[in-house]
This record gives structure tokens, sequence and C-alpha cells, in this order.
């Protein structure tokens, strides 16, 4: 199979990056600027010569409050972003339970990565393991210091060396093409949206359960009511920003994966290899410990993309991965 396109991919891939940096603070500020219209609009109303609840919106007041806020946030997601992004081996580390894995403890595999990287002029990256009898591998990383390829222990066991060197070249790719960067940057993101929104929903559960404390007076409750109306709009702005967060992942995800199929079979020279072991792999893909849709995206097959009837359409619509059966028959035409 010849690859072409590579630095075409670089190209791309760099430039998402940078349309993503840009692309979610907007989102964020967006839904500031929501979250205070709501706010605002509903916390104006007044009674009609009818009797009925009007409300209306302030805009110039609401403008003010966000031009204010405005810093404090560009500051604080800008801090979020940069402690992160270098703390990203850890985190990804972390998450997956993988560790180092020394040259003495398997050579094997030290042997076929220092040959595909010898064969496409590029440094050598770190290798960790997971001690997991699954099968899956990811590469990670955003520079030559921290770039990863992950393989768990049982697919080291069950796959032969062409079709470890297949997975591996696949891998590998991804660092070339630049995926790992443009991915570990979504993750980032993404991590701190799902955790904004995570704090409004547990301080409107306290609000709902431990924020009367006893007390009964009518504008205590009054006080609470509002408190709570505040935050519910606020889990909603937080639950709308995730969605389109979630989106521009969705956008960058699945190209990846055909162009890292491509890359790996022209670098080991062997299609055939990694098409065997994406079907092994498909069998029992994990890792199963690893409940974070956003790590699991850097798998070489997503461990949960396998549902039945309706399931399965809206996990295809969704999926970060193209169809397995769809990347194996384009390998074996070759």
């Amino acid at each position: 199979m010849k690859y072409v396109g590579m630095y075409t991919q670089v190209r791309r891939n760099n430039m998402l990056s940078v349309l993503l940096l840009l692309l979610f603070p907007c989102i964020m500020l967006g839904m500031i600027w929501v979250f205070l219209a709501l706010v605002n609009y509903f916390g104006n109303g007044y009674y009609n010569e009818y009797g009925e609840v009007v409300h209306q919106l302030d805009a110039e007041t609401v403008n003010y409050y966000f031009v204010s806020s405005v810093p404090y946030v560009l500051v604080g997601v800008g801090v979020w972003f940069v402690i992160a992004y270098f703390a990203n081996s850890s985190m990804v580390r972390n998450a997956t339970g993988a560790r180092p894995l020394e040259r003495r403890e398997n050579p094997r595999v030290y042997n076929i990565v220092e040959n595909l990287c010898m064969t496409c002029n590029m440094d050598m990256p770190k290798i960790n393991v997971v001690d997991d009898p699954q099968l899956n591998a990811f590469a990670s990383g955003i520079d030559k210091n921290s770039y990863t390829v992950t393989v768990t222990t049982g697919l080291l066991h069950l796959l032969n060396d062409d079709e470890l060197e297949g997975v591996i070249a696949h891998e590998l790719t991804h660092i070339r093409n630049r995926d790992t960067r443009l991915l570990i940057t979504s993750i980032i993101f993404v991590g701190i949206v799902s955790t904004i929104m995570s704090l409004v929903v547990r301080m409107m559960y306290n609000m709902m359960w431990f924020g009367g404390g006893g007390r009964s007076r009518d504008n205590e409750k009054n006080n609470g009511l509002g408190i709570v109306v505040v935050l519910l709009i606020g889990a909603v702005c937080c639950a709308i920003a995730y969605f389109f967060t979630l989106l521009t992942r969705f956008a960058i995800s699945r190209k990846r994966e055909y162009m890292a199929d491509a890359g790996g079979a022209e670098l080991c020279g062997n299609p055939r290899a990694l098409a065997s072991a994406l079907r092994k792999i498909s069998g029992n893909p994990g890792l199963s410990h690893v409940n974070r849709d956003d790590i699991a995206q850097l798998f070489i097959i997503h461990p949960q993309g396998f549902s039945q009837g309706m399931m399965s359409f809206f996990s295809s619509l969704f999926s970060t991965h193209p169809d397995t059966e769809k990347r194996i028959e384009i390998l074996e035409q070759f």
C-alpha cells in the first residue's frame, strides 16, 4: 500500500490544533455570555397590569459583566491548559495504569520499535506497557520528549512479530502525523469542560439537599430557590459547551485512523499483518478499567465501539474510530 499525503496530514493536524486552541476559548466565552444573559433575563421579571410575569433582557448589563469576566476566564483556562499540556504524559499514564517497559524485560518490542524508527528516520519514543490481558495499543505525547507507544501484555502475548510490527508502525505513524498532539489538546479541553460541568452539578445537588439548613423563612427559601435556578442554568450551559467540544473532537478523529493504517502498512511493508492484528484485537479490545472515553479515543480500536441494533447506529454516528471491518478490508486489498 502506497502511503501518500503524510506532510499534508501533518499540516492539517497542525492547523486543526491551532484552530482548536482558538475555538475552545470562543466556546467557553460564548457559554458564559449565555449564562449571564439567562440569569439576567429570568432575574429581571416583573408583573404587568394583568398580573402576568414579564421577563426582559438588559443587554447592556449582560455585556458589562461579560467583558469584566473575560480576562479571568482566559487566564484561568490558560493556566489550566498549560499545566495539563505539560503533565499530559502522567495524565495518560495514570488513567490507563501504564508503566515504563524496560529493554531487559522485553527486548523483542525494543528491537521492533528501533528498526521501524530507523526505517522512517524518527527519534525513538518511550515504550510503556499496561499489565492487562486485553488487547490494545496507543500512542501519546506532544513532543519528542513525551512521545510514547503503549501496548498491553495481552497484545504482546497474542500477536506474532509481524503483527506486532504492524501495530507499532501504526502507532508511530500517529506520532509522525502529529495526531497525538491534536488528540491530547482535545482531551485537555474536553476535560476542562467536563470538570466545570461536574462542579456546577455538584453545587446544584448540595444546594438542593443541604442549602436550606433547616431554616424556613420565606426570603431564605426564595434565595435558595434563586441560587438553584442559577446553578441549573449553569449546568445547562456547561452541557451545551461540552456537546460542542465533543463535536470538535469527533470532527478530527476518524480519518486519522485510515491514515495511520496506510502509513503503518507502508512502514512495516506488510499490510496483511496489520489487518490480521486488527482482527485479533477486535475480538478482545481493552482496556476495560479505563472509563474515560476521551482517553479511549487514543486506542488503536475503541473498546466501547461494539453495540448492536439501534445502539450500533448511534455508536457509529458518534464514534471516534471508523469501522474495524472496513479498515481490515482496505488493508487486505493490498
